[in-house]
């Protein structure tokens, strides 16, 4: 059985959802099980396939997104939503967010900007599966509105070298690591070089995500060792 993410695309101009179909057959970790270009269509594979994951529009002939969302959520759906509309009113925004959408998304589509989105949504979820009891941190973690001081997983303008999907991995890593780590430890952890795991690991320093101290080992060599700012003391 596939271990991907299920998505669902809603949007009823076939060029645009052909684009997204596109966009997401080239981001790792995603199968498309669905496109529909009508509310009722969207709301019949919502409801028979179940998929993790709806790349919604706002505005349908027939009705808007948001209707679709509040069906979703008066059936108790597990599926989440992201937004992906030309709709730039703060009313429809603000509705969105009462829905429960995971991101809202504006027209033009960008890939990366896709890219991001997803690959905030896998770690997401992710971290959701993982759990069994929940602590106040772990709430934290899963809700970046509360401005918690761990590495963000939202990234933005990422630098030349520096690609969304594995940075989400070194965060993951070390928000679930309790000691310190350097940069072979992470190398190991996300299968890539010591070169590769050190740059990303002075790139979230560089951001302020993460403190890094020298520590000398048993033969008296320095050497950097990485952890987040409220692991520090």
């Amino acid at each position: 059985m596939s271990s991907n993410i299920r998505v669902v695309i809603a949007e009823d101009d076939l060029q645009i959802a052909e684009i997204q179909k596109r966009f997401l057959e080239r981001i790792e970790g995603f199968e498309l099980v669905g496109i529909a270009h009508g509310l009722d269509e969207a709301r019949d594979l919502v409801d028979v396939l179940k998929p993790e994951l709806l790349l919604l529009d706002v505005h349908f002939p027939t009705g808007t997104g948001l209707d679709l969302l509040r069906h979703i959520r008066s059936e108790d759906s597990s599926t989440d939503v992201i937004l992906i509309t030309a709709a730039r009113e703060t009313d429809t925004l603000r509705a969105a967010l009462r829905g429960g959408i995971f991101d809202y998304i504006l027209k033009p589509l960008v890939f990366e900007r896709l890219k991001e989105a997803l690959s905030n949504y896998a770690t997401h979820l992710a971290k959701l599966r993982a759990m069994e009891t929940l602590a106040q941190v772990d709430v934290d973690e899963l809700l970046p509105r509360n401005g918690q001081a761990t590495p963000k997983p939202v990234v933005q303008h990422l630098p030349k070298g520096i690609d969304s999907l594995t940075l989400n991995k070194v965060i993951e890593v070390v928000n679930d690591t309790h000691e310190s780590l350097n940069a072979e430890d992470m190398g190991k952890h996300i299968n890539a070089s010591r070169t590769t795991a050190r740059r990303y690991l002075e790139y979230l320093v560089s951001r302020g995500d993460l403190v890094a101290e020298v520590s000398y080992g048993s033969v008296g060599r320095p050497e950097r060792r990485y952890l987040t700012k409220n692991k520090h003391r």
